[in-house]
């Protein structure tokens, strides 16, 4: 993918929902400001900004293809705003963050981890943190009614770890009031594997911000994946994924980031193909070296 963004849902939504089109984007306005504090968390890490939802929308709208024919405007909507919302946990303020602690359902999380770690809590449940900042602040950006912000909490949250399958937390025909349906394991698998494959260079946080590179090797390979990565092509069958680097250490952990790209779109073609009426058409993860 280079820099020719797809706008098709926008354009969508706005000609079947002005109101729900003017809903999305007076809440785009409002995001751009409220995404940058992921920056005060983790100042160093993958870009999780405005840039980073606008690149996920456009996977999406690459991803979906003709399948938007069959959208109705509130999937449009929900999708559209879930794409903002989704890495919101990310940013989260420390009196959020002390009481959405006490929300979430960690399960057994903190028999093996440090509860005094809100670093590698945030970013390992930023999902659910996204889901309970939408909750609590849901009134603010108007959304229409409780059907549509639990779709868009569920598709937040869905953007990772959450089992897509679940009919009772992912129904096929969640009924909104205007009498439409929308399709959660589908919207939510799209966004799923919209976030996963946006690992190109533009999200290196040291590019963007002129950030220096630090710490560990861990950190720095993950820094050289990102910088190693020069663009990505969505064609009907398959994801393929143009890099450029002569470091076999870093093109051994892009093999490695492919394969759970692999693992991640299996999951989301499980999820939608054969027990939804969408489909999505991509079957793998391809890596081609540039010379």
């Amino acid at each position: 993918m280079e820099n020719n963004y797809d706008f098709t849902l926008e354009k969508r939504l706005r000609d079947l929902s002005p109101d729900l089109h003017k809903r999305f984007t007076d809440t785009v306005f409002s995001m751009q400001y409220i995404l940058s504090n992921y920056k005060l968390i983790f100042p160093e890490y993958t870009d999780h900004t405005e840039f980073h939802s606008l690149n996920v929308i456009d996977f999406c709208n690459r991803i979906i293809g003709s399948e938007i024919d069959s959208m109705n405007p509130d999937e449009i909507y929900c999708l559209l705003v879930a794409c903002y919302f989704h890495d919101t946990g990310m940013g989260v303020s420390h009196k959020d963050y002390e009481t959405f602690l006490n929300e979430i359902d960690f399960g057994d999380y903190f028999e093996t981890h440090d509860r005094s770690n809100p670093m590698k809590i945030i970013r390992d449940f930023h999902n659910e943190f996204s889901g309970r900042f939408i909750a609590k602040y849901a009134e603010f950006f108007e959304i229409p009614s409780e059907e549509h912000l639990r779709a868009i909490i569920q598709i937040s949250r869905g953007h990772r770890k959450t089992d897509l399958t679940n009919e009772a937390d992912y129904p096929i025909a969640l009924k909104v009031p205007n009498g439409n349906t929308v399709c959660l394991p589908f919207l939510a698998a799209i966004i799923r594997l919209s976030d996963e494959i946006d690992i190109t260079a533009s999200r290196n946080s040291s590019l963007l911000y002129d950030i220096p590179k630090i710490i560990s090797n861990d950190h720095n390979i993950e820094f050289e994946k990102h910088e190693a990565v020069r663009y990505m092509t969505v064609e009907k069958e398959q994801f393929v994924v143009f890099y450029k680097t002569d470091k076999p250490e870093v093109e051994t952990a892009l093999f490695s980031l492919f394969e759970k790209m692999q693992s991640t779109l299996d999951q989301c073609r499980r999820a939608t193909n054969g027990r939804t009426k969408y489909h999505i058409t991509q079957k793998e993860i391809v890596g081609r070296r540039l010379p």
